[in-house]
């Protein structure tokens, strides 16, 4: 089973490379990060007509999270409990049927939580903290859970091609890493750092200051993977070329193949 995450940066903006990648690269199920679109005005007939079904959690203009997958979902739950007045689109929860049994698949996409002097970077700690909970109470269940998404961490200085540049980004601060270290203690294994620790692995360039051409990038979209999950792990997959498209997103897609 080939899981890919994917923040699109805009359905809109995107969806002619979407349908591209979905025939070039097959994958069972495909976790979308700001699609930037409500519900009704995803353009779900065009992939439908590729063979793949489409579950949305979205929001006008910013934020939205979506899981295309080539089987239907027994299962789907929207936004990450915890806070009931938190009314952005940041997480979608598939239950999916597999020869060996269920597979839990969540598309998340982190608050990006800068400036860090304003409410953002609060609400950022927040998520992360009501991310932790949920984590929890999902390892309880003793499943393959694959959580992929845009966390908007960046977990180490070999993860981004100049620390220097990150010093008191959200993405870098040590708050942040230390409410990611408390997510990953409960059990979880980054896919793509278990098969592979070159350095100048990257996920993330900007559309600014020539960042693709100089390789200046960062690695903040992630595959994170219960021990029953990790257990089924196989390879991991950065699909770089996708950012060589035109009118690309700035981040690339990341797949896992698990034995599943």
């Amino acid at each position: 089973m080939k899981i890919v995450t994917w923040n699109i940066n805009g359905i809109k903006a995107r969806i002619e490379n979407l349908k591209i990648w979905l025939q070039e690269s097959q994958p069972d199920i495909a976790c979308l990060q700001e699609i930037k679109s409500v519900d009704e005005n995803f353009p779900r007939e065009e992939i439908e007509a590729l063979g793949y079904h489409v579950e949305t959690h979205g929001q006008k203009g910013f934020n939205g999270v979506a899981l295309i997958s080539k089987i239907s979902p027994d299962e789907v739950n929207r936004g990450l409990p915890g806070d009931d007045t938190d009314e952005q689109a940041r997480f979608i929860e598939g239950v999916y049927a597999t020869d060996k049994g269920v597979i839990r698949v969540v598309s998340l996409y982190l608050p990006n939580g800068n400036p860090v002097e304003t409410e953002k970077y609060p609400y950022k700690l927040n998520w992360m903290a009501r991310l932790e909970t949920f984590a929890e109470e999902r390892m309880a269940l003793e499943e393959p859970l694959v959580l992929a998404g845009d966390y908007n961490i960046i977990p180490e200085p070999h993860d981004c091609k100049n620390p220097s540049d990150w010093e008191g980004d959200a993405a870098f601060r040590p708050e942040s890493h230390e409410a990611y270290r408390k997510f990953v203690n409960l059990g979880f294994t980054d896919a793509l750092r278990n098969v592979n620790d070159e350095e100048k692995t990257y996920t993330f360039w900007d559309y600014q200051a020539g960042a693709w051409q100089k390789n200046n990038g960062i690695r903040i979209d992630h595959l994170m993977l219960s021990p029953e999950a990790a257990n089924m792990l196989a390879s991991v997959e950065v699909e770089k070329h996708v950012r060589a498209w035109e009118k690309p997103s700035d981040h690339v897609p990341v797949a896992a193949y698990l034995n599943a």
